[in-house]
């Protein structure tokens, strides 16, 4: 008998295809491989953890029973999808994820054939697969498509239209659903327990009206514990399964970990026939590496660690974080009026709302992973006099639009929207960066926009918005750390929609709106150094912005620079609407407006992002030279003027 490989079986697998011939012993030793392998990958680079822990035998079945990428797997929300990465020929580059010119830390179609739609945000999966099922069968296909989706992304409106959708075209759709009673915080709500009174019976539990077609081929054991099993749970679960009820054929729960269970159950699926099917899979968050088991979290997302410990070696902060900054305030604003409330939508410690949580329970709303009922939500607590917080990423924050319009301005209600992560935020990447909450906002009547330039800055925002009683008022701020200013011990209530001047010059105005002002400062340093004379000014407001001092700039300034963290149609575009109306675009002065690129900057490091958007104080210093190319304008501190026709040289500081 010849001796087995000593190569690991994962060293075995460059594609999926190479792992369909494996036996069922070989497939769970190959799930320990690549389950410290991930491991191991992400202590080096950091990421997400939990999720991808959880789906690896899931996603080892799914990968020996469909014929991928012909068949089509969707992941929803990318983040669960790294064993996959591994599986799919990305494994050598797993120490580049998330990281500049490295893989993205979610599916995404330009980086594999294996990726046929990009997920960065929740609950896109089963529309999704649906849209690739009618495609299919439109078009005389015959290919597979199956969406992966966790109870988390369950709780999001979107996902149940999609189911509802399906049920009535009766396209051959399976949809496996993650139940890992996780999101990224504990689910809540009564479709989390729904999912636990389907799992209270003991075996596997199906509703089936048809189950020998799918268990049939069962070995007898397992057949004979779902027969068991239908019983107890038809007298739990009164006119049937929800998903039934839907049109979708339900079989689970299975246990995702079990790939004896788990393999068969999805050929058969994958052989059952027309008509949409739901496969209810129970998995662990964590699975198999103890700190992330005993983790609140799961290890949902991590910064780097040490393997052996499960210690994160997150970098000692200089500065409080401002999400950190955000909560602090807003815990001192509740604490000195009962009408502050709370809302989250699934995010509670990514917001920093876990404070406020354990000072005010009643106070506090975790929605679950639904972002446009959290709005309306926040309405209706306006409406009756309350003072909601609703704090929601910029990027979650653009899935709710219609009920910001809709429910919020139209009508006028003071919801205090707090904005975090607004601009870009490093690894995430472009499915996460805040780029254009200023454009959606600034646009709105009734609508007032704040940007804090610094964390004692937000805590003055976080005053201001709890004061605001005459309609919606919204706070933007950055991922990460502060800059360290020293923080006051309460925040002040604001002016609204007034600016203030940092320095005072006479030849160039820059206008900073939020994040930005540190380098609006810097460049100014550096256009002093070579002879220029400059003002810098806080915006604070981006709605309303500060007529006075925009007119004022513009009129004693011979070029306005306005610097923002947001895509174009936002503060930039308010100023040069303003001077526009006023005619001061015909007095002479020049204007630029420094923005984001019209482009998805791809995930880096943040100040490398920044620099590539144009946005740190060499951008600014080179947009302030670059607009005295043409135009003469300029009297240098050397009593010179540069003529029309010639161009400053930055670098001798003289006109060329």
């Amino acid at each position: 008998m010849p001796a087995k490989s000593k190569i690991p079986l994962l060293d075995r697998v460059g594609l999926p295809s190479d792992l369909r011939n494996f036996s069922i012993d070989q497939l769970e030793t190959l799930a320990g491989e690549l389950r410290h392998d991930m491991i191991e990958s992400v202590a080096t680079t950091g990421g997400h953890l939990g999720a991808g822990l959880g789906v690896v035998e899931l996603t080892i079945a799914l990968h020996h029973v469909f014929e991928t990428p012909r068949d089509t797997l969707i992941w929803d929300v990318g983040h669960q999808a790294y064993p996959h990465k591994i599986l799919t020929g990305r494994r050598e580059r797993m120490g580049t994820i998330r990281q500049g010119g490295g893989l993205s830390g979610f599916t995404r179609r330009a980086e594999s054939e294996y990726d046929p739609f990009g997920a960065g945000h929740s609950s896109t999966s089963i529309s999704a697969g649906l849209g690739f099922a009618a495609g299919r069968d439109l078009q005389g296909g015959d290919e597979h498509v199956v969406a992966v989706i966790g109870d988390g992304a369950m709780s999001a409106g979107m996902a149940w239209e999609a189911m509802n959708n399906a049920g009535a075209l009766k396209s051959r759709l399976i949809v496996i659903l993650n139940d890992n009673d996780m999101s990224i915080a504990p689910p809540v709500g009564a479709m989390s327990k729904h999912f636990a009174r389907l799992v209270s019976g003991k075996g596997y539990l199906s509703l089936r009206e048809a189950g020998k077609k799918v268990t049939g081929r069962l070995p007898s054991r397992l057949d004979g514990a779902i027969t068991r099993a239908i019983r107890h749970t038809r007298t739990l679960i009164s006119g049937g399964s929800l998903f039934e009820e839907l049109g979708f054929f339900y079989v689970g729960p299975i246990d995702g970990h079990d790939l004896q269970a788990l393999v068969p159950i999805l050929r058969n699926v994958r052989d059952a026939g027309e008509g949409p099917i739901l496969v209810h899979v129970v998995t662990q968050k964590g699975k198999g590496y103890a700190p992330a088991e005993a983790s609140s979290d799961k290890y949902h997302g991590v910064v780097k660690f040490d393997v052996a410990t499960g210690v994160q070696m997150k970098a000692s902060a200089s500065a409080p974080s401002y999400t950190k900054v955000f909560a602090d305030a807003l815990a001192t604003e509740g604490a000195s009026d009962d009408r502050v409330v709370a809302i989250t939508a699934a995010m509670p410690t990514g917001t920093g709302l876990d404070q406020f949580a354990k000072l005010y329970p009643d106070r506090y709303f975790d929605v679950g992973i639904a972002e446009q009922h959290a709005v309306t939500f926040a309405a209706g607590l306006a409406a009756r006099g309350l003072k909601p917080f609703c704090a929601i990423y910029s990027t979650f924050l653009q899935r709710a639009y219609d009920q910001i319009i809709h429910d919020v301005a139209l009508q006028n209600l003071n919801v205090r929207f707090a904005i975090d992560r607004a601009g870009l935020v490093g690894a995430d990447g472009p499915t996460h960066a805040g780029a254009f909450d200023l454009a959606y906002l600034c646009c709105l009547p009734n609508m007032v926009v704040m940007a804090p330039s610094d964390e004692a800055e937000l805590v003055d925002a976080v005053a201001t918005a709890s004061a605001y009683e005459d309609g919606p008022i919204a706070l933007r701020y950055p991922r990460g750390e502060g800059l360290g200013v020293v923080m006051p011990p309460k925040g002040r209530v604001l002016p609204i929609g007034k600016g203030r001047i940092l320095r005072t010059g006479k030849d160039i105005a820059l206008v900073s709106l939020g994040s930005r002002l540190s380098d609006a400062l810097a460049a100014a340093e550096q256009l002093e150094n070579v002879g220029f004379s400059v003002t810098v000014a806080d915006a604070r407001f981006a709605k309303p912005i500060d007529e006075e001092l925009i007119c004022q700039l513009a009129q004693t300034h011979d070029l306005l620079i306005t610097i923002e963290e947001g895509s174009s149609g936002g503060f930039g575009s308010a100023v040069l609407t303003l001077l526009s109306d006023k005619g001061l675009l015909d007095q002479g002065v020049k204007v630029r407006t420094l923005r984001l690129p019209d482009l998805f900057i791809e995930h880096d490091k943040p100040d490398m992002m920044i620099a590539q958007a144009g946005l740190d104080a060499s951008g600014i210093l080179r947009c302030a030279l670059e607009a005295y190319g043409s135009q003469p304008i300029m009297t240098l501190r050397t009593g010179r003027t540069i003529p029309r026709g010639e161009r400053y040289d930055r670098k001798t500081s003289v006109a060329t």
